[in-house]
């Protein structure tokens, strides 16, 4: 007999002599009392999905994949770590490996960059595991035990298998319980869950690739904290000056889910309502079923649009800019020596150039839609009354032959019965508005592949029916895209829900028959009714959906409004161009240097900010906390960065990672004082900064929050309990 002692084995032996008898392993304890210890193998495979991004007008790409060149190793200290002295093996061409070894513990596959996915090189490295009990299942083989399939044996190693890992330690619950859990979330099979991708078919595969590429994303943002020695989060939160320990990779696969304190959304809904302040709304009687979604989740109580009217508002909802814009002009509106039309984005027919000072058309500015793209994740903008098979470039137009009555409300509501049943009205123009779709004013997003398919119809409109029954609308033509979406599961992560124009409180001009009658109920407090009920309807519509009911998927439901009633200039926050003028440009860095960027028209006239006005926010946890209120003060450029957290399309650790004035945090406004002249006198540098909407900062007695409403807060809330918080 010889010692077969591997150098990576030794100090799982508690002495100095072992001896292999008959393929078992005999080891020797201190006291000289001989072990039995059973070799274990196991055998695997590191499953991923190779991802392609959309790029030159064409969609993206997801396709089974396997790792080659990752190292994977049995944790036994679980610390994360492929240590020197642990059992390891290389994954082969087909992403396959296999242990030999004593201990027993999680697997460990670590992704060096210059590793190979399906060929493609690997340029961020990535750690994932997978869950002893998922070794024990059926990947590990004991003593001379014949080889088994590689479908009936192997441990697959992928995102999906270190979420299972990361759920058990995060919630303190057991692998069967954790699989379930993404089972579910998923809407696929337990038994399919934790399977190779390359080996399912169908929706299946879909849902599990889909998840693959995200969960790829951040446990490689997890890797990258662990690489840079970020700060232990245990650490920062005894002592928020701490500079050490360094964060482990179990810590940095929690906190990629918590980025900046905003955790993980699988769909979030953005119901976007139009220009009423805060004083408009709260405790309102025209608006009871709002003022009860307030009450029953939670809510921001100062917060700002960046300026008016709807359309600069609507284009920094998607990009934490409005980039000079201060109208309603048409997206194709260009300063004229700015007129060329972009070959990939061509005018839709019957449209042209429009002259303005001012640039609408966005072009190659980083906004959500292009990056959650960039991702792998999706994105919606469902329009009420949108004209049957038009052009969404193009605003709404009227159409007398779609004709419905006026509504009807009943008796008892705030303001009594309103409407005739008798008046008749035709469809109005101007119903569906391109100013207010946060999707158009970025050509990268127009001229993308699935632009058209991701603007979708919204239905409840007081025309539907007669969209419906019209003989001039498409058979093909969903009146109600969002209510086939929410039951069929194909909504986006990322959806804004626009109401027309009489649905969002905006109000305009509809005339009965011949001009004989007006609407009753577009306009004045009618129309906060009229919206208030639209508003209460979606959100139960939602509510009602099996991805609201499905507790496993993490569903947010947003009710705010564009802008307030406030005057322009006085009240705003958050990366506001605080002194209309001054702005050099926003900050930008080429080759490394930050600088003015100065080819933007008009840009000083913009983010003059405006507001405030209500923010709500619900949740399907039920676990979630209830009736918390932030008092601090955000806007639709803190917004913007929050959702950069939540969808994990930035880096706190990075700021130049956030988009346009996301980035303009009180740290990053010191640091670039003289390119940001506009902030060189803020008497309330907190309150100027861009900052997440994560309740963290502690209003301290005695300061007075500028333009705060109703009243300026003073001193620290009754809690800091985070409003997007799921438990």
């Amino acid at each position: 007999m010889t010692s077969r002692v591997l150098p990576h084995l030794r100090r799982s032996f508690p002495v100095s002599c072992a001896l292999a008898v008959g393929g078992v392993l005999l080891t020797a304890s201190a006291t000289g009392q001989a072990q039995r210890t059973v070799p274990i193998t196991v055998r695997g495979v590191v499953a991923v999905s190779n991802f392609t991004p959309p790029a030159n007008g064409g969609p993206s790409a997801t396709s089974p994949s396997h790792y080659q060149g990752a190292l994977v190793c049995v944790d036994g200290n679980a610390n994360g770590v492929c240590d020197p002295d642990e059992a390891s093996d290389t994954t082969d061409s087909t992403g396959r490996f296999q242990l030999h070894g004593l201990t027993r513990g999680d697997l460990v596959a670590e992704i060096p960059v210059g590793a190979r996915s399906s060929g493609a090189l690997v340029t961020e490295r990535t750690v994932f595991r997978a869950a002893l009990r998922q070794v024990d299942e059926g990947g590990a083989s004991f003593g001379h035990a014949a080889v088994a399939t590689p479908a009936a044996s192997e441990v697959v190693i992928s995102p999906l298998s270190t979420e299972v890992a990361r759920m058990m330690e995060d919630d303190g619950i057991d692998f069967d319980t954790a699989k379930q859990h993404l089972a579910e979330r998923l809407a696929v099979a337990q038994s399919d869950v934790l399977r190779d991708p390359s080996t399912v078919l169908g929706a299946t595969q879909t849902a599990l690739l889909t998840e693959s590429v995200i969960l790829t994303r951040r446990f490689a943002f997890a890797a990258r904290m662990v690489d840079r020695h970020d700060v232990s989060p245990t650490a920062l939160k005894l002592n928020p000056q701490a500079t050490g320990p360094a964060i482990t990779i179990k810590e940095a696969q929690q906190a990629a889910m918590n980025l900046e304190l905003i955790p993980r959304y699988d769909h979030l809904f953005v119901i976007i309502l139009e220009n009423k302040a805060s004083s408009s709304i709260v405790n309102s009687t025209f608006a009871p079923r709002i003022n009860a979604y307030l009450a029953a989740g939670n809510q921001f109580t100062s917060y700002y649009a960046t300026g008016r009217p709807s359309e600069p508002n609507y284009t920094a909802i998607a990009a934490a800019d409005d980039f000079g814009i201060t109208d309603d002009s048409r997206w194709n509106c260009l300063p004229a020596n700015d007129l060329a039309d972009a070959p990939e984005d061509p005018l839709p027919p019957g449209i042209g150039p429009c002259v303005n000072p001012t640039n609408h058309n966005i072009k190659h500015r980083p906004n959500l839609l292009t990056a959650l793209e960039g991702a792998g994740m999706t994105w919606r903008v469902y329009n009420e009354s949108i004209n049957p098979a038009r052009d969404v470039r193009l605003d709404g137009v009227s159409d007398p032959t779609l004709l419905a009555a006026d509504h009807v409300y009943p008796a008892g509501s705030p303001v009594g019965a309103i409407g005739n049943a008798s008046l008749m009205l035709p469809f109005p123009s101007g119903l569906y508005a391109t100013k207010h779709n946060p999707s158009m004013p970025f050509q990268d997003v127009r001229s993308a592949y699935d632009f058209f398919t991701s603007n979708r119809t919204m239905g409840g409109g007081q025309w539907d029916d007669a969209i419906r029954h019209s003989p001039n609308t498409p058979g093909s033509w969903d009146v109600d895209q969002l209510g086939t979406d929410l039951q069929s599961g194909d909504v986006g992560n990322l959806n804004f829900l626009v109401p027309d124009q009489c649905d969002d409180m905006h109000g305009v001009t509809v005339r009965g028959v011949n001009g004989v009658g007006t609407a009753s109920d577009c306009g004045g407090n009618a129309n906060i009714l009229r919206g208030d009920l639209y508003t209460d309807a979606l959100i139960k519509k939602i509510q009602a959906s099996p991805i609201w009911q499905n507790q496993q998927k993490r569903v947010g439901i947003v009710i705010m409004f564009d802008e307030g009633t406030a005057t322009i200039g006085f009240n705003s926050c958050c990366g506001w161009n605080h002194t209309p003028g001054e702005s050099l440009g926003p900050v930008v860095k080429n080759n490394g240097v930050a600088s003015n960027d100065t080819s933007i028209v008009n840009y000083v006239q913009g983010n003059q900010g405006h507001g405030p006005s209500i923010f709500g926010v619900l949740t399907n946890q039920p676990k979630a906390p209830k009736g918390i209120v932030d008092s601090d003060a955000y806007s639709h450029i803190s917004l913007v960065r929050t959702l950069q957290d939540m969808f994990q399309v930035a880096d706190p650790g990075d700021e130049w990672s956030y988009m346009n004035r996301a980035k303009y945090t009180e740290a990053f406004i010191a640091a670039h004082l003289a390119l940001l002249p506009e902030y060189a006198g803020s008497t309330d540098r907190h309150f100027d900064a861009v900052r997440p909407m994560n309740h963290a900062f502690v209003i301290p007695n005695g300061y007075v929050q500028k333009n705060g409403f109703p009243v300026p807060q003073v001193g620290p809330d009754a809690n800091q309990i985070n409003v997007w918080a799921l438990r």
